[in-house]
């Protein structure tokens, strides 16, 4: 299975100018700008300093060459940089994005002054400028992020940490706004938790692509051992996890649902599936999916058990924040007495990147009631002490809309046994958090990522998708 690659984000670069402030800081400004892109693996979309005065854009024509080219360049375009070496024009800067056509994420940066250099040939006052462009920019209705510090040298690690982030916004938005993600079976009956709108998702740019179980039990059903697909796939498991001991017979029905379900989202251009996960599916073909669900997440193909659709979209953002693989979890136990502290948990097909290690396994919940020679194939173990970021999603049918929250903790090194795939979490004034998640309707799974990129979700959600997010923010 092809692991996929997270694309490298390409901004395109607005450098403000105004006429009476020293014109050589736009010059010297814009290099350092691309330097500091290209170091961190982003690329850029710029005039040339042909172009216009240093390559920045100060009048109305300016506005116009630039946003022209950002045009020509809007299908790889991620988001917009403005930079701000000089207090700059914030008519010309807002004119430029709106000349461009692009509803993109938009980072506002402007330079330090030095104090050693406030004289009329070297005093910059972006400071100041970056107050006007974003008021223009507010009355031109175009939503934009600003750095952490007001004003920022490009080379600081502050600076790095507001692009990284602001890269994941861009790659979150613009992977939801087209977001194609499948629907494998009905609900568990039991599930009223996972029910969502595709209609709400489909006006945010997000399309669900349906297949019934029985297709793919049918489809599964017919390949044969000699398969060339089925034998690599087979290869792939046995590469992925100790299937040493198992019967052979399953392994082969694991390896013909995981060509299936492949071959249905490439036909569909799928990037996440969602699946029936219980218990048709031991039932009635003779294994849990876990397993190759697991490998699917492993490969930046996020799959998420019990048609979760809405964990599913949490896991996607996630993972393109991110550029690692996601999980969905149950906030699931308390632990002990300890308030911020809970137990997270599931069957499980997480990926094996978050486990201290891994083995597959019976399904221990839904052995007693389907037989355990049905149930192989979950894949346990303990996952890893960790920061890592949630999130959760949901649509909100009755005021027509979808809601997310998202927060950062820690995956703890605290003692537990216990079965499945589990850890230990510590989220900071955790039981404010649960109350949230109980008053507003949200489901008890969570998609969590072992990274941290709350900021980029929090923008991305609710500053550019427009989904009511709330960010649980404490100090740990």
């Amino acid at each position: 299975m092809t692991r996929k690659q997270i694309k490298r984000t390409k901004l395109g670069v607005i450098v403000g100018n105004r006429g009476f402030f020293p014109g050589h800081l736009c010059e010297s400004g814009r290099t350092e700008i691309l330097r500091v892109l290209e170091e961190e693996g982003i690329d850029a979309v710029i005039l040339d300093v042909a172009d216009t005065k240093y390559g920045a854009v100060m009048t109305l024509d300016d506005a116009k060459a630039c946003g022209n080219l950002f045009k020509v360049n809007r299908d790889q375009i991620d988001g917009i940089l403005v930079t701000l070496p000089n207090f700059g024009d914030e008519k010309a800067i807002a004119n430029t994005i709106r000349y461009s056509g692009l509803d993109v994420p938009v980072l506002v940066h402007a330079f330090n002054d030095d104090m050693t250099k406030m004289g009329i040939q070297d005093r910059r006052d972006s400071f100041c400028g970056k107050m006007s462009v974003c008021n223009n920019l507010k009355q031109y209705g175009i939503p934009f992020t600003l750095t952490a510090l007001h004003t920022v040298d490009p080379s600081s690690d502050s600076f790095r940490r507001d692009l990284r982030s602001f890269a994941g916004t861009c790659r979150v938005v613009k992977s939801l706004r087209h977001a194609r993600l499948g629907s494998i079976g009905a609900r568990p009956a039991s599930f009223n938790t996972v029910r969502y709108s595709e209609k709400l998702l489909e006006r945010s740019g997000i399309t669900i692509e349906t297949l019934d179980l029985s297709e793919v039990f049918g489809r599964a059903n017919k390949r044969k051992e000699s398969d060339p697909a089925v034998k690599r796939k087979l290869e792939e498991i046995a590469a992925y996890v100790d299937v040493k001991g198992f019967p052979q017979e399953n392994l082969f029905r694991m390896a013909s649902l995981g060509v299936v379900v492949e071959e249905w989202m490439n036909e569909n251009d799928l990037a996440g599936t969602a699946l029936q996960c219980w218990t048709s599916m031991e039932e009635y073909f003779g294994i849990v999916p876990c397993t190759i669900m697991s490998m699917l997440s492993s490969s930046l193909i996020p799959s998420a058990c019990e048609v979760d659709i809405t964990g599913l979209v949490g896991m996607y953002a996630l993972q393109q924040a991110s550029g690692r693989p996601s999980a969905l979890l149950d906030w699931n136990n308390n632990y002990g007495a300890d308030p911020d502290k809970g137990v997270v948990f599931h069957c499980s097909n997480l990926p094996k990147e978050v486990f201290e290690e891994i083995h597959m396994d019976y399904h221990e919940i839904l052995s007693g009631t389907v037989g355990r020679e049905n149930t192989l194939g979950t894949i346990q173990g303990r996952i890893k002490a960790s920061p890592f970021t949630y999130c959760g999603i949901t649509t909100d049918d009755l005021n027509g809309g979808i809601a997310a929250y998202t927060g950062e903790g820690l995956f703890t090194r605290d003692p537990l046994l216990t079965f499945g795939g589990y850890g230990v979490v510590q989220v900071p004034k955790f039981q404010k958090l649960l109350r949230y998640i109980c008053e507003n309707g949200f489901e008890h799974h969570v998609s969590s990522s072992m990274s941290s990129v709350a900021d980029s979700l929090e923008e991305a959600l609710g500053k550019y998708m427009g989904w009511k997010t709330y960010r649980h923010e404490a100090e740990i």
